[in-house]
Order: C-alpha cells, then sequence, then structure tokens
C-alpha cells in the first residue's frame, strides 16, 4: 500500500464539533487511516492510501458536510467576517432607534422587518447553512444553538408583525433588535477569535515566509533566476547580503554572517566561511557566498521544521479528548435545558420569561470556549517554544512533564559539546610536536584532529614525511619517521609496543586521568617524549540546568558510555551525584526501564547510542547536532544544542499545561454560572439575562479562552 499525507485548510469551522464532525466524515471514506482536524488552528491532516481513495476525494467529502478548504492565497476569514459584522452593527443601530425617526409608524415597522430579515438571513446566514448540514450528518454544533437561539427571536417576532391579532395583547412582543444583537455580538465575537487564532500561528507564516521562491543558479559563470522546483542537489547559487539562503547546503566560496535565529533560536549572528554547512531559511547578514546545494527543499530542516510544527499542533493530548467528548454531549445538553426552562416558565404563565430565558439559555452557551481551551494553547506554546529553538514534537508530554521525577543525561555532545581539545602537552620541543602532528593528519580520529588542532596553535606550520603509517583502532596510530618508530595513542599501545615508562611518565599519566582528562602518550624512537592531556569542555548552563531541576525535587543522573574517572570529575563539576558510566546502549535502555518502576524519567541525548533510551524514556529530548535517529525517536528537539534550552523547554510545558487547565475552568465555571442565569433562577431577585446581553457573554467566553492562550507568546522563559 502506498501511503500519502496531505494537510488541508478548512474554513467555516466555528467550534470544536466542527471538527469532530469532519474527522467522522472523512474516516468513513475507504482507505484513510487516519485524520486529525484541528479547529484552532483552522486544518486538517489526512492519511490515505492513494489506491482507494484520493485528495480530491477527502476534500469533496469536507465541502459536501458543509465546509470550505481553503486554497493557499484565498481571502482572509477574519476580514470576510468583519464586513459583516459591520453591516449586521448598523442595521442593529437602525432597528434600536428606528421608532425615535420621524417617520410613519407603518413604514418604520416595515422597514425594521427588512433590516431585521436581512441581518437574519445576510449577515447570519452562515448559522443557518451550517446547522443544516450538521443536522443533515446527525451531528450537534455551535451553529445549531445560535440557529435556534435567533429563530425563536426572529419567527416569533415575525408571527407577531405579519398577524398581531392571533396573540393576545400581554404576548405582543416584538424582538428583531434582540435577535440582531445576537447575531451582530456572536459576529463579533468570531472576527476575534478568527484574528487571535491567526495570531497564535503567526510563527508558522514567518518560517513559511523564510524560504524564497526564487534563487540565483550559477551556471557557467553567470547567474539565472531559478525556482527551488528546478533545483537540483549540486547545484550552485548565488546568495547577497540581505538575501535568504535559499536551501540546505554548503559553502564553496566567499564568507559572511547569517542569522539563524528563526531556525535555532539564537539571535547572535553565525559567522560562516568556504566549507561551512548552511541551512536553507536562514539570511545572509552581511557577506557574499556561493552555495552547493545539498538538499531539495521537501528534505530541508526548515520543511522538516514546519512538517513538525505542524504534526504537533495537529496531535491532541488526554486532556484535550476529554473537553471532545465533553463539547459532543453539550449541545443537546443545552437544547433540553432550553426545552425544560420553556415549559417551566410556560406553566408558571410567564411567556415572555419562557420565550427569552430559552433564547438566552441556547445563546449563553458555549461550547467553543469548550473546543479551544485545548489546542489554541498547544498552538501558542508550541510556537512560543519554536521561537526558542525548543520543537515539541508530540504535545502529549505537556501533561506529564510537570511529574517528572528523574532527569537523565547523556554525557559526549550532550552534557558536554562532544568537541575534544588538547588541554595541555607536556611536549615541548617544537620540532618533536611538529613529527607528532605529521602522523595525526594521517588519522581521521577526533583525537588526532585535536592534538593537530592544538600543534597548529603551537605554531607548527610545516609537515614532515611519515612513512609506515598504521592506525590501531581503539589504541593510536604508529608509523615511522626517518626510520625511527612514532606513536601517539594510549598507555594500551605502548605496553604492546614493548615501550618502556618511566615512573615520571605514570605519574603524568595517572595525575591526567584522576583530573578527568584523556590522557595520550607519544613515543619517539622507543622513548615517551611526552604527555597529551585532552578534555571536552562543559557546555556553558550544564550547572545551573542541575540546580534548576534539584530545586524541582527532579534528580539528575549521568548515564554514560565513557570512562568511569572522566564521567566522575564531569559529574562533580556540575554537581551530579548519581552517575552510571561504562554503559552499552542496551544498558542505558535497560537503566531507564529500570528507573520508570520508581517514576517518570526523561532522557536527554544525542547519538545514535542513545536513540533507544530516548524513545523508551517518558519524555525523549533529542540534541540538534546529534544523529537523525536520535531526533527521529525525541519528543522534544533542542535546535540550539544549549543545556538551557531543556530547562526552558520544562517550564514552557508546564505553563502550557497550567494555561489548558486555567482555559478549561473557565470554560467549565462560565457555563456552569451563566446558564442557570440564564434560565431565570434569580429572576425573583431582579436578575435576568437577555439574549442580546447571553449572545455577548458567549463571545466574550470564547474569546477569553483564545486570549488567556495568547500569553504564551510572551511569556518570558
Amino acid at each position: 500500500m502506498a501511503y500519502k499525507k496531505i494537510s488541508l485548510q478548512i474554513g467555516e469551522m466555528s467550534c470544536v464539533n466542527c471538527a469532530n464532525a469532519i474527522t467522522k466524515a472523512v474516516k468513513k471514506i475507504e482507505g484513510i487511516s487516519e485524520a486529525n482536524v484541528n479547529f484552532a488552528a483552522g486544518e486538517g491532516v489526512f492519511v490515505y492510501d492513494d489506491k482507494k481513495t484520493s485528495q480530491e476525494a477527502i476534500e469533496a467529502k469536507i465541502e459536501k458536510i458543509g465546509y470550505k478548504i481553503l486554497k493557499q492565497n484565498s481571502g482572509n476569514e477574519a476580514e470576510t467576517i468583519f464586513v459583516k459584522v459591520l453591516i449586521s452593527f448598523v442595521l442593529t443601530l437602525f432597528l434600536h432607534f428606528a421608532h425615535h425617526l420621524n417617520m410613519p409608524h407603518f413604514i418604520t415597522d416595515i422597514f425594521i422587518f427588512i433590516a431585521a430579515s436581512i441581518v437574519q438571513f445576510g449577515c447570519g446566514g452562515s448559522f443557518y447553512a451550517h446547522s443544516f448540514k450538521a443536522l443533515k450528518n446527525r451531528t450537534l454544533d455551535m451553529n445549531v444553538l445560535v440557529a435556534l437561539g435567533i429563530s425563536a427571536a426572529y419567527f416569533y417576532s415575525a408571527f407577531v408583525f405579519i398577524a398581531p391579532n392571533l396573540f393576545p395583547e400581554n404576548l405582543k412582543f416584538v424582538y428583531f433588535d434582540g435577535a440582531a444583537m445576537i447575531i451582530t455580538f456572536v459576529l463579533f465575537g468570531r472576527y476575534l477569535e478568527a484574528k487571535t487564532k491567526a495570531k497564535a500561528a503567526d510563527f508558522m507564516k514567518e518560517l513559511l515566509s523564510l524560504s524564497p521562491k526564487k534563487a540565483a543558479l550559477l551556471k557557467d559563470g553567470k547567474s539565472k533566476e531559478t525556482t527551488l522546483e528546478e533545483l537540483r542537489v549540486g547545484d550552485i547559487i548565488e546568495v547577497k547580503s540581505g538575501q535568504n539562503i535559499a536551501l540546505d547546503g554548503v559553502i564553496v566560496e566567499g564568507e559572511g554572517e547569517i542569522d539563524a535565529s528563526m531556525i535555532n533560536g539564537e539571535a547572535m549572528l553565525q559567522y560562516v566561511k568556504t566549507g561551512s554547512k548552511v541551512v536553507g531559511g536562514t539570511t545572509l547578514k552581511l557577506g557574499y557566498i556561493h552555495v552547493k546545494i545539498e538538499k531539495v527543499y521537501q528534505n530541508t530542516m526548515l520543511f522538516q521544521i514546519i512538517e513538525l510544527l505542524k504534526d504537533a499542533e495537529n496531535k491532541k493530548i488526554p486532556i484535550a479528548k476529554l473537553a471532545d467528548k465533553a463539547s459532543g454531549v453539550f449541545v443537546p445538553t443545552v437544547i433540553a435545558a432550553a426545552v425544560i426552562v420553556f415549559a417551566a416558565w410556560s406553566i408558571i404563565g410567564n411567556m415572555q420569561m419562557a420565550v427569552l430565558c430559552s433564547i438566552s439559555v441556547l445563546i449563553v452557551s458555549c461550547p467553543c470556549a469548550l473546543g479551544l481551551a485545548t489546542p489554541i494553547a498547544i498552538v501558542a506554546g508550541v510556537g512560543r517554544g519554536a521561537k526558542e529553538g525548543i520543537f515539541i514534537k508530540n504535545p502529549e508530554v505537556l501533561e506529564i512533564i510537570s511529574k517528572i521525577k528523574f532527569a537523565v543525561f547523556d554525557k559526549t555532545g550532550t552534557l558536554t559539546k562532544g568537541d575534544i581539545k588538547v588541554s595541555k602537552s607536556t611536549i615541548t620541543d617544537k620540532k618533536l610536536l611538529c613529527i607528532f602532528a605529521s602522523l595525526e593528519t594521517k588519522s581521521e580520529h577526533p583525537i588526532s584532529h585535536a592534538i593537530v588542532e592544538f600543534a597548529e596553535k603551537n605554531g607548527v606550520n610545516e609537515w614532515y614525511d611519515i612513512q609506515n603509517l598504521e592506525i590501531k583502532a581503539g589504541l593510536g596510530v604508529i608509523g615511522t619517521y626517518k626510520n625511527k618508530a612514532i606513536a601517539v595513542g594510549t598507555l594500551r599501545l605502548m605496553e604492546l609496543m614493548k615501550i618502556d615508562i618511566s615512573k615520571d611518565i605514570k605519574r603524568q599519566y595517572n595525575g591526567g586521568l584522576e583530573s578527568g582528562k584523556t590522557t595520550i602518550l607519544a613515543n619517539f624512537d622507543d622513548k615517551i617524549a611526552g604527555v597529551f592531556y585532552l578534555e571536552d569542555e562543559v557546555k556553558s548552563g550544564a550547572e545551573k540546568l542541575i540546580s534548576y531541576l534539584k530545586s524541582k525535587k527532579i534528580e539528575p543522573i549521568m548515564l554514560t558510555g565513557d570512562k568511569k574517572t572522566p564521567s566522575l570529575h564531569l559529574a562533580k563539576r556540575i554537581n551530579i551525584e548519581n552517575v552510571i558510566s561504562e554503559v552499552l546502549p542496551q544498558d542505558k535502555f535497560e537503566t531507564i526501564k529500570l528507573l520508570q518502576n520508581k517514576g517518570l524519567v526523561l532522557f536527554t541525548g544525542d547519538g545514535i547510542n542513545d536513540s533507544l533510551s530516548i524513545k523508551q524514556a517518558n519524555i525523549g529530548v533529542a540534541m540538534n547536532s546529534g544523529s537523525d535517529v536520535a531526533k527521529n525517536s525525541g519528543d522534544i528537539i533542542i535546535m540550539n544544542n544549549e543545556l538551557n534550552s531543556v530547562k526552558k523547554a520544562i517550564e514552557l510545558s508546564c505553563a502550557t499545561l497550567k494555561t489548558i487547565k486555567q482555559n478549561l475552568f473557565w470554560a467549565f465555571i462560565y457555563n456552569i454560572i451563566s446558564i442557570p442565569i440564564a434560565s431565570g433562577v434569580l429572576y425573583f431577585a431582579d436578575i435576568t439575562l437577555t439574549p442580546a446581553i447571553a449572545g455577548a457573554a458567549m463571545s466574550i467566553s470564547s474569546v477569553t479562552v483564545v486570549l488567556n492562550s495568547l500569553r504564551l507568546k510572551i511569556k518570558k522563559l
């Protein structure tokens, strides 16, 4: 089977029940394996077997049940609603003040009827259209409640207007202005909702705008503008100051400074030169470069980030599924309550209150707030994290991150920079240093690179010819210089070569190990000429992160395949008491499983050897500098590779969950308080809720939830 994944922008969804209705309808199509519709983002993600169905079939199904497929450059939803709000507002003002105008009473009534009808079926026509389609598909949504409410007010008033003689004097009430005010308030609420939801997704739009539509392709010494679709791996493009780099690649000519803040959250400009890797979507702020394309757009980091964010925003966490279920039974419950309220007031004998209260119950009830409570907070939280270079792939971690008991870290590349450097050497003879560096140039091992770099920093600028080169895996490098044996490697290598090691050299060697350094010996002509001390620099913020975790009652643990002595030395520097060293990938995995018997585990790593542990942990965090396997396994990716971002990820996740709980509390408490008041239980205390006020309150409730979620966008991390 050949599965395809598509993302569709869907318009005219008014509440979470609309999203649920689309999901259910699409899932009935043969060949659909996955369907997720996000009301807050106005988007649906569908996975289907292209041998059984097609994108066209999915779009047709969505449009058949009453929703629109929005194309890339289709009109702004908020602007369309605003036009309706403006017309509705002007006509509502006319309805309210019409009888104060100097016109004959009969003419005024006709104008009122015409104006009310325009508002009812023109501005409010979408409520009827969606309600009809919802009922046809056996679903009940927010539109049904609004349509019932405004219909009751309008048609009752219309009958009174057309046939007043059929009604007794105490029932000749007209609610045209009330129905119009309800439509105006609800539409205005949806306008604010659309605007604020768009703000929540601003970061996605910014990311999409990063990639230029065209690039300057260099061919035969000339520059030619071409589209990204026409570029191929191996093509060379020209990038000038101020331009965005089109695709991922490597610089083959030139230098400059790039702004990569939108990709990794790093504010400082990065200096790049020939040989530097660059990411599509970053901006060349200063300089001039030629970039050799290494990835087409669908394989670039920018594209993967956008897809990652879309996936995250469309996933539902357990608390969201609970809210969806509540929304599903909410509308029929409200309709039943409105019927009961009407019957109760009718029995009492107050028909005016029966009409007003039943309409108010329908209008004041707000499943929108319930539906928006979770997804809009996730959209805002995921977007906020992305700006900091923190990509939350799996929003389900938001619900458990505050319950973490253990924070486990890999050592090399995670707590350290993974960039080994020679910190010191006992070799002072410049010629000997040059000979050993010449030997190491023949090896690609990181330690060899570190020794060559150290030699260059200490003035070595010429290289000697080395013969009989042999690389001993896990031990070092050997060779000859002018028929004299030379070697750089471990103590074990020297012992195998039967090199005599003096007490002084052993003291130097052991001293390096005790101080947490990797110690390498250098042999020249069967004598140890000196020692290289290597260390991996600790990442900035490591100690602060450990202190933060301890303050949150989270136990930090180092879990590494490195040797015990350097691991303990590093742990002591950053105040980690629990160290598990010299473990294989499978051992790491088993350790995580054992820890999970005691509590929830967050694991942070970067290598292929960490991928099993990242996947097994309750929350897996992968460093972007690590392997693709590790990143694919992680729930969270730290794009800037900074340890402080792990702290930010925890704080952001906790803040997002807190916001979701606040939203749900507000949505539930609003309905618990407003529905009884709307039903008239406080009538005898002279407190009532008119349909117009109910409409305003309903709109305010959903906008409040959205605005509360948007606070995450400005939260200080």
